[in-house]
């Protein structure tokens, strides 16, 4: 009975995670390409420099303490007033540093208007610690559907500003505007809907003890979070704002798709991985079958993406965006790991092992330096190749772990990858076949879907892939949350 339950709590969890990632991704998508076809590479640009700022500060903000407290099986209302407590002065004090600091960050870029924008956009900062603990409680008993309704509901409000902003020649500022505005109607939405009113009550006892956890998070978080704004810092030192602005546009077409697959997969199976954490058998046996459908959604949809990419851009982002081409098409083959690595990470976060989930993100240091030393001098599309080449290696060494402690490793992981690489290369070869023959882009873009989903799927069903009959059965569930 208890696994019928847990079963169908994660299915729950697992369709409202998705209806909340995909409603909010397709919105940002949509907005961001109203917004592209209105702004200019620069605009872009500007943001990029800044995010590394902004991620670093939200790292500490939140610290790892949140992902503790769903992790810990006993939780005290204390616990949560004092997450509570820390998160309120931590992103005060990071925008008062980020306040300050921004005259010396626009002298660096030699960007007079990242002085206002950096102070403007930091207080974002400070309206997301405000709901960080609601977002806690709700991820704990698995209630995505109200996590769901209050990202949507910040999509939207964002969205609208800014695209309205951006029709009435606000330029840059239109960014900003839609990041502040999106994240003050997300939290105050989760305020509502979690009904939890928290206390100024702190408890040294109880930071210790979630720190300690928290704190090897932290500082992969932020590890993490340096190697992957790095970048910005020196494409928007030494190369054109436009080039950054390039550059940031290709990472979050790729991002939309990878990183909602793997943002549902994240959230739904960490609280329920945790409950399964001292059964071994059951554990590597849901992993295995995430693992598994992360690849049945993921490898094909990357390479449909970089066999489409032209059509892509020219038709939803006109053809000022052509240079995005390229690196459209590389980059999203860097992000074929990207789920499957992430919940490598996130089984040893799981169990409670956030010292190895740091040891294993610091032991990709020296790659990482070796390939920024080589690509970033020749140009952004050496830098995109190069995150092809080190995602592919990283994935390796974030499945070492599981296979030593587990026995599900990096061989075991692609034999059960293998099947879904097949069907996907039949699917680009029909798909190469229509482009070769087809100039319109139109005709392109929508026969090239078509054919490529279809051929997949079918390849799929002569394969008896177990994941079809999921996605189905996930599918006819819709009906039932």
């Amino acid at each position: 009975m208890q696994d019928t339950s847990l079963k169908s709590t994660a299915t729950k969890g697992i369709i409202w995670s998705a209806v909340d990632k995909f409603a909010v991704q397709s919105g940002q998508f949509i907005v961001g390409i109203v917004l592209a076809r209105i702004l200019m590479p620069e605009d872009f640009g500007l943001i990029g420099m800044l995010a590394i700022f902004i991620a670093i500060s939200q790292t500490f903000i939140e610290s790892g303490l949140g992902i503790g407290l769903i992790q810990r099986q006993n939780r005290l209302e204390i616990d949560f007033s004092t997450l509570f407590v820390f998160n309120l002065a931590v992103s005060g004090f990071f925008y008062l540093a980020l306040f300050f600091s921004a005259p010396f960050i626009s002298s660096f870029f030699g960007q007079p208007r990242l002085t206002d924008l950096t102070r403007i956009l930091g207080s974002t900062l400070f309206l997301n610690a405000f709901a960080i603990v609601q977002r806690t409680k709700l991820t704990i008993i698995i209630d995505f559907k109200s996590i769901a309704k209050s990202n949507v509901i910040g999509m939207i409000a964002g969205g609208l500003c800014g695209i309205m902003a951006a029709l009435n020649g606000y330029g840059v500022w239109s960014l900003v505007i839609q990041m502040v505005i999106g994240s003050f109607a997300s939290s105050a939405s989760l305020w509502f809907l979690s009904n939890w009113i928290p206390s100024v009550a702190f408890s040294k006892k109880s930071f210790k003890s979630l720190f300690g956890y928290g704190s090897k998070l932290m500082a992969a978080g932020l590890y993490a979070q340096l190697l992957n704004n790095v970048y910005n810092i020196c494409l928007g030192k030494f190369y054109s704002t436009a080039s950054l602005g390039y550059y940031t546009r290709a990472k979050g077409f790729a991002d939309i798709s990878a990183g909602t697959v793997v943002s549902i997969l994240q959230q739904v199976t960490f609280p329920i991985l945790t409950k399964v954490q001292h059964d071994k058998e059951k554990l590597v046996s849901i992993y295995s079958r995430i693992i598994r459908m992360s690849a049945f959604l993921i490898i094909p949809l990357m390479t449909l993406i970089a066999l489409l990419a032209k059509p892509i851009i020219i038709l939803l982002l006109t053809e000022k965006w052509n240079s995005l081409i390229p690196l459209l098409q590389w980059i999203v083959f860097s992000r074929v790991f990207l789920p499957m690595s992430a919940l490598n990470l996130s089984l040893l976060n799981a169990v409670g092992r956030s010292d190895l989930f740091l040891k294993v993100d610091l032991s990709k240091l020296p790659l990482t330096v070796l390939a920024m030393i080589i690509t970033i001098p020749l140009g952004v599309k050496a830098i995109v190749i190069g995150h092809v080449v080190t995602s592919s290696i990283f994935f390796a060494f974030n499945a070492y772990l599981p296979g030593k402690l587990y026995g599900y490793g990096l061989i075991s992981q692609l034999k059960d990858m293998l099947p879904f690489s097949i069907a996907t290369i039949g699917m680009a070869i029909m798909v190469f076949i229509m482009s070769y023959f087809i100039d319109n882009l139109i005709l392109q873009l929508f026969l090239g879907a078509i054919i490529g989903l279809i051929t997949y799927l079918f390849i799929c069903w002569l394969l008896k892939l177990n994941e079809l009959r999921e996605v189905w059965k996930l599918l006819l569930n819709l009906k039932k949350v």
